[in-house]
């Protein structure tokens, strides 16, 4: 039997180019979540947009989008959500870090969660902000609703922010890392930059990795290489390949998983299910009845 290799989709993300066909609505994002699963994903990764497309932190969304994903009865997949969906509320202040994190606070069913451990220059828009006070909060509604944080790391300085935190007993431990390389302002989407943050970590955690745009290769194959795990989808990557004459061809959740799929195994690896992913990253078993008794599906 190989080695057991989690694939998360993302499925959606905040902001998307325009141009390209992102799942918008509840209903679209819960067909995909239940596609990414027969395909091979373990884990999705969710973030919601308003009626004017644009990404937001609005719990009914977040709330119906569960329900939706939940109602495919045979879909044991694994609900991570953001905590930074929304560039309108993302400035620090305490009225928009109780918005960003109300679906976690509130809603039944979300058993992962994004902890981005710091702030950066998110080039050429803004500053990405996720202050010391926030994150503090965060991690203690992680732990007190019993949700698994994914632990987002942009630049290498996150990993000591992170460490303060676990030692002030704000996040449990082991702690599941995720490698969020290519952004511009933050760590480039290289194997040496991947190296040096996987050398810093401690002992016994498990982590993943994706790069964006054209670094989502290199990283992708790299991760699985190293015994990591992996995160795709149009969040990070909306570009599948470009022809010889520079022709982009677009990209599809399916598409990209499905090549992820086929790099897990040419490796010798299995796709992880959602039950052993759960074993791995130490999230309770699922129940399917009783969380569909939770969210009042008959």
């Amino acid at each position: 039997m190989g080695k057991k290799t989690i694939i998360t989709a993302a499925l959606t993300g905040a902001v998307t180019p325009a141009g390209f066909d992102i799942p918008a609505t509840p209903e679209k994002i819960a067909q995909e979540a239940y596609e990414a699963w027969k395909l091979g994903a373990a884990i999705v990764h969710l973030h919601m947009r308003d009626d004017e497309g644009l990404g937001t932190m609005d719990a009914e969304k977040f709330k119906k989008t569960i329900k939706l994903i939940r109602e495919y009865k045979d879909c044991d997949v694994v609900i991570n959500c953001t905590s930074s969906g929304d560039n309108r509320v993302s400035g620090g202040d305490p009225e928009g870090n109780a918005i960003r994190m109300l679906h976690h606070k509130t809603l039944q069913g979300i058993e992962m969660g994004s902890y981005d451990a710091g702030s950066f220059n998110w080039m050429p828009g803004g500053v990405f902000m996720n202050t010391p006070q926030f994150l503090q909060q965060l991690g203690d509604v992680y732990m007190e609703r019993g949700i698994k944080p994914e632990i987002e790391i942009f630049d290498a300085g996150m990993l000591g922010v992170t460490d303060y935190y676990v030692k002030k007993g704000h996040l449990p431990t082991p702690c599941h890392y995720q490698f969020c390389l290519g952004v511009l302002g933050a760590m480039p989407a290289t194997v040496e930059n991947l190296l040096y943050l996987l050398d810093k970590i401690p002992a016994g955690s498990t982590w993943s990795a994706f790069g964006v745009g054209k670094g989502h290769m290199p990283i992708m194959y790299t991760a699985i290489a190293l015994g990591g795990h992996i995160r795709v989808g149009m969040e990070d990557n909306v570009v599948y390949s470009v022809e010889e004459d520079g022709t982009k061809i677009k990209a599809t959740n399916a598409m990209l998983i499905e090549r992820a799929v086929g790099a897990v195994k040419s490796f010798g690896n299995e796709c992880a299910t959602p039950a052993e992913a759960r074993e791995m990253l130490g999230i309770k078993p699922f129940d399917g009845a009783a969380v569909r008794k939770q969210l009042g599906i008959a």
